[in-house]
């Protein structure tokens, strides 16, 4: 049987360097202890917050150096426990983390309610009067806006104490699903057994021999099966937190206090979806392509990631795509394409699967770090465009960090996810412009394509699902597996009609993790959307574009997002950059149909 490796089996290049961070475990420990012992300087401040210019301006420092080691405290903790999930020291040690964000968000929960008792006139006195504050401009008005969605400094500091356990749902479901969950082992075309995992269920779809995909597909969605409560309990409780936890800030919907955070209207929202139903006959034309491709009569969900092309992809071994994804970026400019290669060669990677690591990918760090990547490196296409995807979110985390106070050094998901699939967007224009092998480019071609499938239909999907589910909620219905089958189900055939949509596929919703996010998965639709106007824009404009778009890089979260998509020339108040991208993806489909 074929064996994820061990930890200590890879070279250190293929692992991040979280010593980087702290040198081991007791400095973090030494961080720690001195986070605790000065959050009472934080508490002492209460009642004090807008006592003249220079109290405040103490005040916000202190926090921001607090908050700051919090941040590399927990990002710490949280990236060791996923380099093995089932390790159950830095289970505790991403335990205390939390638990200590906990305590210094609660410390501090006094500040913004006191804040909003002040007015902007009064406060743009005291920026007046003390310089330094200039920089708060932008979150003062930030605080102002939530007025009506605060709470006491009571009830505030409850609810930041609440913060440790109000995300339980996804903690149990995120050790039940990479730590306790084991998957079957099944034997592969060339006889072999091989232990389908998290990380490579997708891989293992998109395999040429249908049989081997759909005894793949059964196996996985039937352990699925037989953890179905465990996984409804946690996810109805995350649902329920969401629709709670919106009510006590005074909002009518758990997903309009979602997307208030970020200042984003529901109507934004309601674009998306309104537009991809709308546009699902494009879907259904990849849909019914697909089925040809394969030459079956009736397309099943286990042909669903199956490639358009009939050839074995090419292998791309890690170094390969390295220098892919650094070409790619060109566009961009030398100083981005630089910085990018020279975090590829700094361990900023952790690259390959490994024993009980956390499956998926991500990228990481904090202000004071260099930033970390989470990959699970599968040697195909699909790894290649995952390592660009989060490439864009490290080199938007740099940017910002340069170019920021710690105060705007965050930036929303709404923006993040539009540096990452600028990058997708660039690697497949560099990639269809300079490769000779029309294997790979036809693989490329149908990469791209999968992306805008599975970005911007399938996670509108996903997103809808979201609303229902809490709309189910709010009205006081039980949300049970059942239901969530049920209101899944109905989605998936609607969005692929052309398609055999078996009761397994219903079950889809127990594997999506962000479904632990509230409203979370919206945002990778609005990105893809935004980032391919704006490469539209660099393609047709040049360098006054691409420098727009690192404008837009560098300003972290010092405006709202809206306004700093309009800052890089696309306007995602408007419908027409999600019907823009759906007409991109639509000419994909006839550019592949006349390669092929």
């Amino acid at each position: 049987m074929s064996t994820v490796p061990d930890r200590s089996e890879l070279d250190e290049e293929y692992k991040w360097d979280l010593e980087s961070m702290y040198a081991d475990d007791e400095a973090w420990e030494d961080a720690y202890e001195r986070v605790e012992d000065r959050l009472d300087d934080l508490r002492a401040y209460e009642g004090r917050v807008t006592e003249s210019a220079d109290t405040l301006l103490e005040l916000l420092e202190l926090r921001e150096e607090l908050m700051r080691e919090v941040s590399n405290v927990s990002a710490y903790a949280r990236m060791r426990s996923d380099e093995d999930t089932a390790n159950q020291q830095y289970q505790a040690l991403s335990a205390r983390a939390q638990s200590l964000g906990s305590q210094a968000s609660s410390a501090a929960s006094f500040v913004e309610p006191e804040l909003q008792q002040s007015t902007r006139s009064a406060l743009h006195a005291f920026v007046d009067e003390e310089p330094e504050l200039e920089r708060y401009e932008h979150y003062f008005d930030d605080v102002l806006r939530m007025k009506p969605h605060t709470r006491s400094p009571e009830v505030e500091e409850l609810l930041a104490d609440l913060s440790e356990v109000t995300g339980a749902g996804g903690d149990v479901y995120n050790m039940l699903t990479n730590a306790d969950m084991t998957f079957p082992a099944i034997e592969t075309p060339a006889g072999e057994e091989k232990r389908i995992t998290l990380s490579n269920f997708t891989v293992i779809q998109k395999h040429g021999d249908r049989d081997y995909r759909q005894r793949a597909y059964e196996a996985f969605y039937d352990e699925w099966a037989d953890y179905r409560n465990a996984i409804g309990t946690a996810f109805k409780n995350s649902v329920r937190k969401d629709v709670k936890m919106a009510r006590a800030r005074n909002y009518d919907t758990a997903r309009e206090a979602s997307l208030d955070g970020p200042n984003v209207p529901t109507e934004v929202y309601d674009n998306l979806v309104e537009a991809v139903h709308e546009h699902l006959s494009v879907l259904h034309r990849h849909a019914d392509l697909k089925r040809d491709r394969l030459g079956v009569d009736e397309l099943k969900m286990w042909d669903l990631y199956a490639p358009l092309t009939d050839s074995k992809a090419p292998d791309i071994e890690y170094e390969q795509a390295k220098a892919w994804v650094v070409e790619a970026v060109e566009p961009l400019g030398e100083a981005y394409q630089s910085r990018m290669a020279e975090g590829l060669e700094s361990r900023w990677v952790d690259v390959y699967e490994t024993e009980n690591k956390r499956s998926g990918a991500y990228s990481s760090g904090t202000y004071d770090s260099q930033p970390f990547i989470l990959m699970n490196y599968q040697d195909d296409v699909t790894s290649l465009y995952t390592l660009a995807h989060e490439l864009g979110h490290s080199m938007h985390s740099e940017l910002t960090s340069e170019h920021q106070p710690y105060v705007y050094s965050g930036y929303e998901i709404f923006t993040a996810e539009v540096a990452s699939t600028v990058n997708e967007a660039l690697l497949t224009n560099h990639l269809l412009e300079t490769v000779e092998d029309e294997t790979l480019r036809r693989h490329v071609l149908d990469e791209y394509l999968e992306r805008f499938r599975s970005t911007l239909f399938r996670q509108t999907m996903f997103a809808d699902f979201e609303q229902q589910v809490h709309e189910l909620s709010e009205a006081g219905e039980a949300i049970t597996p059942d239901v969530c089958d049920e209101v899944y189900g109905d989605l998936k055939a609607e969005f692929y009609a052309p398609a055999d949509v078996d009761e397994r596929i219903a079950r889809e919703w127990m594997r999506i993790p962000h479904f632990y996010y509230s409203f979370y998965v919206y945002q990778y639709a609005t990105g893809i959307s935004a980032a391919n106007a704006i490469v539209q824009n660099i393609e047709a404009e040049g360098e006054s574009a691409a420098e727009a778009y690192l404008e837009f890089l560098r300003s972290g979260s010092r405006a709202y997002p809206l306004e700093l998509l309009r800052g890089a020339g696309v306007d995602m108040a408007s419908s027409a950059p999600v019907e823009a991208a759906i007409d991109a993806y639509d000419d994909l489909l006839g550019e592949f149909e006349q390669l092929s």
